[in-house]
C-alpha cells in the first residue's frame, strides 16, 4: 500500500483525474496552505488533496449569525467539521497539482489546480495551520469490458448533450473533442454530467473503470429521458469545475 501525506482541502464538491478547479482562497486556514505550497520549487508538484464534504461547511461561520446572535465563531483548522474531522469527509478523494497559486494584494489566493490520483482517506492531523491528511494511492483498474463500455457510454454522452442543447436552445458545439480512452471517458462524463454529490462521489470511488462507466451509461439514459419535462438547464464545462469560494 502505498501511502503519502499531504495538505487537505474540504470542498462542497467532488474533483476527478483530469478536471480544472478554480480556487478563491480567502479563509486563513487555507492560505496558510497556499503559501506552505508556495515553498515547493515550481518544478515540483505542489500537490494537496480534495475530499468531498459529507457533514459540515466548507466555510467556517467568522461571526455571530442565526438563531444564536452571540454565539462564538469556530476557528482553527477544523473549523466547521466537528470534533473528528475524518467522519465529516467522503473517504476517497482526488489529488490536485496546483499550476498556479497568485497571491492578490488582500491576502487571499487565485488557485488553478488539476485532479490527478484518486485516493483513500487514512486519517487527518488538525494539529497544525491547516488539516493535513495520510492517503492511500488508488489505482485505476481497468475491469471487463472497458473498452465497449467507454463506446457506449460516449454514444449516450452525444445523446445526452443534444438533449441539454434542446433544453437550453442552444447550439450543441463545446468546443471540446472527447476522448476514447476508457478511464478518461469514465471521468469526464462523472464530471460534465449534471449529478448530484452523493452521485458524483459513487462514480469517483467505482472500484474499476468498467464499473463507473457501467454505472454512467445507466444515469445518461435516466437523465436524458426526464430532460424533455424540463424547461431550462445550466450550462456546464466538460473539463473545468466551477470556482469554489474556498
Amino acid at each position: 500500500m502505498t501511502t503519502v501525506r499531504l495538505p487537505l482541502f474540504p470542498l462542497n464538491s467532488v474533483l476527478f483525474p483530469g478536471l480544472v478547479l478554480p480556487l478563491n482562497v480567502f479563509e486563513e486556514r487555507y492560505r496558510a496552505m497556499m503559501r506552505d505550497l508556495l515553498k515547493t520549487p515550481e518544478d515540483e508538484p505542489r500537490r494537496f488533496a480534495v475530499v468531498a464534504i459529507r457533514d459540515g461547511h466548507e466555510v467556517a461561520p467568522t461571526a455571530p449569525g442565526m438563531p444564536d446572535q452571540t454565539a462564538v465563531p469556530e476557528r482553527g483548522p477544523a473549523a466547521g467539521f466537528g470534533d473528528d474531522p475524518a467522519k465529516a469527509f467522503h473517504e476517497v478523494g482526488c489529488v490536485a497539482d496546483a499550476a498556479t497559486i497568485r497571491e492578490r494584494a488582500d491576502g487571499s489566493f487565485e488557485v488553478l489546480a488539476t485532479g490527478t490520483t484518486r485516493v483513500r482517506l487514512l486519517s487527518v492531523d488538525a494539529s497544525g495551520a491547516f488539516l493535513t491528511a495520510e492517503l492511500e494511492e488508488l489505482e485505476e483498474d481497468p475491469g471487463e469490458e472497458a473498452g465497449a463500455l467507454a463506446e457506449g457510454v460516449l454514444r449516450a454522452f452525444r445523446q445526452y448533450q443534444k438533449r441539454l442543447a434542446g433544453a437550453r436552445e442552444r447550439s450543441l458545439s463545446t468546443g471540446a473533442e472527447l476522448p476514447d480512452e476508457p478511464a478518461v471517458v469514465s471521468y469526464l462524463v462523472a464530471a460534465a454530467a449534471m449529478l448530484d454529490i452523493p452521485a458524483r462521489q459513487q462514480l469517483l470511488q467505482a472500484p474499476d473503470t468498467a464499473s463507473r462507466l457501467r454505472e454512467e451509461l445507466k444515469l445518461l439514459r435516466a437523465e436524458t429521458a426526464i430532460i424533455r419535462s424540463l424547461p431550462s438547464l445550466p450550462a456546464s464545462d466538460l473539463t473545468r469545475g466551477p470556482t469554489s469560494l474556498n
